[in-house]
């Protein structure tokens, strides 16, 4: 052997991959997860290792060093089909949103149904912007798509199987905002003569549209939110915080059908028997028996801001508390002034009397 000392072979693993030792005829793997501080500064601190057993060679054990360092789980030598996350998100996070955003995405991903069962990581662009533009006709479901999408990407990517940036590139069709109408006072007539009528499925559009709830709200209402001694309902708002926290008042009209759904409500406390489908049935069957437009339920609360807003003339602050809402600019959005109402408004602008005095600085 030459005299020369030996050049130490280079170094081919980085610190903290791990290592391998023999323990017997078989091989373990082993790396470092954490350290022990001892209460002692001057003692040594003590590692905390993961181990695994049982290699027959030195390379298979060094090549599981890597599992060892994510926890011990294998990552699948193929990537999942998209349905494995979706699966994932809607049994996990998916369940902490709200019923109706729920609904949306499970219609989304019905929409989806062509790329179900692809592998995420083949998944392009180009296919997602052709399903999503093939099976969406509208902004608001293409928009579904999208989210729901980023949320399963999100997913994918936290298994490094795909990047979550992939659904951002999708093009959305252009957003036509289609303009809520309002129940006119004819038709809120009809509603209201039917209630007195008898018929109990009435009162759901009267609250509705005496205190401008949202259909969520109503149809999750429970008579121990209600208290007719205070005129106001809490913990039945949905979506926003200001909702959620600021009471639903109650107008002295309305009291009667309140306390009359009350009386009877399910044992269970809720207003409504928890059938999402049947609610809706009741809703557009009375908006037919009684003659009046097919205005879905939303129009409800668009009849509560115009009513404040144009017939009794209310501030818009005082509107902008009773709607719960954020700023006074979803007052724009919200009322619906007839070209008659703008005639009578400007017919407010009077002309100056002939005999005024001319006022002088």
């Amino acid at each position: 052997m030459s005299d020369e000392k030996r050049k130490p072979r280079p170094k081919t693993r980085g610190n903290g991959m791990g290592c391998a030792y023999k323990r017997g005829p078989t091989w373990t793997a082993c790396v470092t997860v954490g350290w022990i501080l001892p209460e002692d500064p001057s003692k040594p601190k003590k590692p905390i290792r993961r181990t695994k057993a049982g290699f027959t060679t030195k390379k298979d054990a060094i090549a599981y060093c890597p599992t060892l360092l994510a926890g011990g789980y294998e990552k699948p030598a193929e990537a999942p089909r998209l349905s494995e996350y979706w699966k994932t998100y809607s049994e996990g996070n998916m369940l902490k949103i709200s019923r109706g955003k729920q609904s949306a995405y499970r219609t989304a991903w019905k929409k989806l149904k062509p790329i179900h069962d692809v592998r995420v990581d083949v998944i392009t662009v180009d296919l997602l912007q052709r399903i999503v533009g093939e099976a969406c006709r509208t902004f608001d479901t293409a928009k579904d798509c999208k989210t729901l999408l980023s949320n399963l990407f999100e997913l994918a990517a936290a298994d490094r199987f795909a990047s979550r940036e992939l659904p951002s590139f999708i093009s959305l069709p252009e957003h036509e905002e289609k303009e809520q109408i309002p129940f006119d006072k004819e038709e809120q007539k009809k509603i209201w003569k039917a209630y007195d009528d008898g018929d109990r499925r009435a009162a759901a559009h009267l609250l509705m549209i005496y205190t401008g709830m949202m259909p969520g709200e109503a149809m999750l209402l429970k008579t121990e939110y209600i208290s007719l001694e205070n005129r106001t309902i809490i913990r039945a708002g949905l979506k926003t915080k200001i909702r959620k926290r600021t009471p639903i008042v109650l107008a002295d009209c309305i009291l009667p059908v309140v306390q009359d759904l009350m009386d009877h409500a399910m044992p269970s406390g809720y207003i409504w028997k928890r059938n999402e489908k049947a609610w809706y049935e009741d809703y557009y069957a009375v908006l037919e028996e009684t003659g009046c437009r097919k205005l879905p339920p939303y129009s409800c609360r668009h009849t509560t801001a115009t009513a404040l807003a144009v017939d009794s003339n209310v501030a818009p602050q005082t509107i902008r508390k009773i709607m719960r809402w954020s700023t006074i600019r979803m007052l724009d959005r919200y009322a619906h002034p007839q070209t008659s109402d703008a005639i009578a408004g400007v017919n407010q602008i009077d002309r100056p009397n002939a005999d005024e005095q001319p006022i002088t600085g």
